[in-house]
C-alpha cells in the first residue's frame, strides 16, 4: 500500500501541517483536511509513515460522524475533496480527505475517561484525583470508572505537550456556559459511542474531541472523532483491571519507545519495519472490528 508522508498540493492555499493532518482553504468558509500516514506519539511526529493509517482515521471518523449526528452538528459539508483539487492531486485525496466547515477552534480538548490508565493512572496513584476530580479509593490500573469523567487539556503548540486543566480552569479560559456544554456533549458522545462499541466486543478507555464554532456561535464537533488516534481501544475479551490491556491503536508504538532512552522530544528515534508492520496491523483490525468493514481502497 502505498504511503502519504506530507501533501504536496498547489491547488489550493496551505493552512499549515499538524502533527498528522495537512489543511488548505477552500474559498472563506471550507477547509481541506487531509489525513496523512504520519504518526505522532508523546506529541513528537516520528519519521516513518504507517502506509494506509490516514485512510483508516478518516473512515473512522466519518462513521462516527454520521453515528453520532444526532447529539451536535458536525464540520462536514458532504463536498467531495477530489472535487476541490487539481486533476494530478486527487490521489492525494482519495479516501483520506474531507471538505469541513472552517470553524473557530475552541482551544481546549475535551478528553473523556470511562477507564484509569495513562496519565490519569499515573494522576490518581499521585493525589488519588484525575484533573482535580476525586475518585474512590483503591482502584486498580485500567479499571472501569464508576462513571466517565471529563478531564479537559489545554491545546499546545506543535511539538509542545497538551497540558490537563481543572474544569475551574477551563471555565475561565472559554467562560462556564460554553464549558459545560463542552463537557456534557462530550460525555454523551462517549457513552453513545461506548455502548455501540461494546456491542462490537471493543472498551472505549478514553477519547478525545474537539470542538469548534460557527460564525453564529454554533458549537460543531471538528477534526477527528473516535479514531485509532485520539482513543484508547481495547478488546474486550481480552480485558482484566491491574493491567494495561492491548490496544488497538499507537500505544503499540508508544510501548516500543518507553524501552528506548529518549527525552520524548524531537528528533524521533527510528521505528523498526516490525513496530511500523505491528502497528498498521494495529489499526486495520480496529476498523474492521468496529465497523464490520474493512479499509476502503
Amino acid at each position: 500500500m502505498n504511503s502519504l508522508y506530507q501533501t504536496s498540493i498547489h491547488s489550493l492555499p496551505l493552512l499549515g501541517h499538524g502533527k498528522v493532518r495537512d489543511n488548505y482553504a477552500v474559498g472563506d468558509d471550507k477547509i481541506l483536511i487531509v489525513t496523512t500516514d504520519r504518526l505522532s506519539a508523546f506529541d513528537v511526529v516520528m519519521n516513518e509513515p504507517i502506509p494506509g493509517k490516514g485512510k483508516v482515521l478518516n473512515q473512522m471518523s466519518d462513521f462516527w460522524f454520521e453515528k453520532l449526528g444526532h447529539i451536535v452538528p458536525n464540520h462536514l459539508t458532504g463536498v467531495a475533496p477530489e472535487s476541490v483539487v487539481a486533476p494530478d492531486e486527487v490521489e492525494q485525496v482519495q479516501g483520506r480527505a474531507v471538505v469541513a466547515k472552517r470553524l473557530k477552534p475552541i482551544m481546549v480538548e475535551a478528553v473523556v475517561r470511562g477507564y484509569i490508565i495513562g496519565s490519569g493512572w499515573k494522576d490518581y496513584q499521585e493525589t488519588g484525583s484525575i484533573c482535580g476530580i476525586q475518585l474512590p479509593a483503591g482502584l486498580q490500573q485500567a479499571e472501569k470508572l464508576p462513571e466517565p469523567i471529563f478531564t479537559p487539556a489545554a491545546k499546545a503548540e506543535l511539538g509542545e505537550h497538551d497540558e490537563n486543566i481543572s474544569f475551574a480552569e477551563m471555565e475561565e479560559r472559554i467562560g462556564a456556559e460554553l464549558a459545560a456544554k463542552m463537557r456534557d456533549v462530550a460525555i454523551a458522545l462517549y457513552k453513545t459511542a461506548a455502548e455501540y462499541a461494546a456491542t462490537r466486543g471493543i472498551i472505549i478507555a478514553d477519547t478525545k474531541f474537539e470542538f469548534g464554532l460557527d460564525d453564529n456561535g454554533v458549537m460543531h464537533l471538528m477534526d477527528e472523532v473516535l479514531t485509532a488516534d485520539s482513543s484508547r481501544f481495547w478488546p474486550a475479551d481480552s480485558y482484566q483491571p491491574g493491567i494495561s490491556p492491548p490496544s488497538f491503536d499507537k500505544q503499540f508504538v508508544r510501548d516500543y519507545l518507553e524501552t528506548l532512552t529518549w527525552g520524548k522530544t524531537a528528533p524521533a528515534p527510528a521505528l523498526p519495519a516490525d513496530v511500523i508492520e505491528k502497528t498498521q496491523a494495529k489499526y486495520f483490525e480496529a476498523i474492521e472490528r468496529l465497523t464490520g468493514e474493512k479499509l476502503k481502497a
